[in-house]
């Protein structure tokens, strides 16, 4: 029987939330959540909890939102918790040595990516966008690097055809829930085993920018879709039809491979069945869009709209 941990919780989207509420169906004992100071949200700009917030205020648990770990205040408040382990999920704050050298077993990170591969802000995005065939999570020792330290425990899964950056959102935050209360199960014995990682295949996932959900159509068909699925639901991938902002929700591949006939962006066809467009490669068929103003919705129900600026010959901006 595993022994109980004094644990102090650090995370603020829902995918760190979903860990906390796992862990809180667990044997160990949570003495306090971090998360990040409440934020501005929605169309009133209103003062709003981060999702790990709103799960800490549900079971009544202490809260910490301090701006920065770097005062010696802030190093004092976490020695006086007493804690065993700190389990830190896209908190969102970088943790200074003093943070990091203050719990018993140190910090330790959920990462959703096989390390050294995605260390940095946005590891589903990138996996996703790169075609990589799978990924997963891995429960690592915290340093002072980005991403850097030794691992304690991987869970790898696939990435298929039809995933987009949220829908395998949702499946790694159940596996590395899992993975980490496996982890902190055995955290003595796994610190004693635990792996450097390896000094070859590290790459970087930077967090998406306004420029990356920008559709350069001189690219393949499979990089264009791969990019669709990977900034779904957010940002959003666009394009530019003259002023216009439009965004691709979802799109497959009808001739990737073929040589087009038509310069990339240009509009070959459109039909219930989809929105044919000219790429660096062949076509892609668009499934699902969204016209400036007007809710996401598939090609048979934009169709209806007579939208005729999508007519065949017009041409998206290739995002170069």
């Amino acid at each position: 029987m595993h022994t109980p941990l004094r644990v102090v919780f650090a995370g603020t989207p829902p995918f760190a939330a979903g860990h906390l509420t796992e862990l809180l169906a667990s044997k160990h004992e949570i003495v306090a959540v971090y998360t990040q100071p409440d934020r501005p949200a929605g169309r009133g700009k209103q003062l709003t909890a981060s999702p790990v917030k709103e799960v800490a205020l549900e079971h009544s648990l202490p809260i910490f939102q301090p701006a920065s770990l770097r005062t010696p205040e802030e190093v004092a408040s976490l020695k006086a918790l007493k804690p065993d382990v700190m389990v830190v999920v896209a908190y969102g704050l970088l943790l200074p040595k003093t943070i990091l050298d203050v719990p018993v077993f140190g910090c330790i990170n959920v990462h959703a990516s096989l390390l050294p591969r995605w260390r940095g802000a946005a590891p589903i995005h990138r996996a996703i966008e790169a075609g990589d065939s799978e990924t997963g999570v891995t429960i690592m020792c915290m340093d002072e690097g980005l991403d850097t330290g030794a691992m304690l425990k991987v869970a790898k899964t696939k990435i298929t055809a039809s995933h987009t950056t949220g829908s395998l959102t949702n499946e790694l935050e159940a596996l590395g829930a899992k993975t980490l209360i496996s982890a902190l199960n055995t955290l003595p014995v796994l610190l004693k085993e635990a792996t450097n990682q390896p000094v070859d295949g590290v790459t970087y996932a930077h967090k998406i920018s306004k420029a990356d959900a920008l559709i350069n159509w001189s690219q393949s068909s499979s990089s264009i879709i791969q990019k669709i699925r990977a900034l779904n639901p957010a940002p959003g991938c666009f394009t530019l039809l003259g002023d216009q902002r439009i965004k691709v929700w979802e799109a497959v591949a009808i001739s990737e491979g073929e040589v087009a006939t038509s310069e990339p962006g240009t509009i070959i066809s459109l039909d219930k069945e989809g929105l044919d467009v000219a790429t660096g490669d062949g076509l892609v068929s668009i499934k699902r869009l969204q016209l400036p103003n007007k809710k996401p919705l598939p090609i048979a129900d934009i169709i209806n709209g007579n939208p005729e600026q999508l007519s065949a010959g017009k041409q998206f901006g290739s995002g170069l």
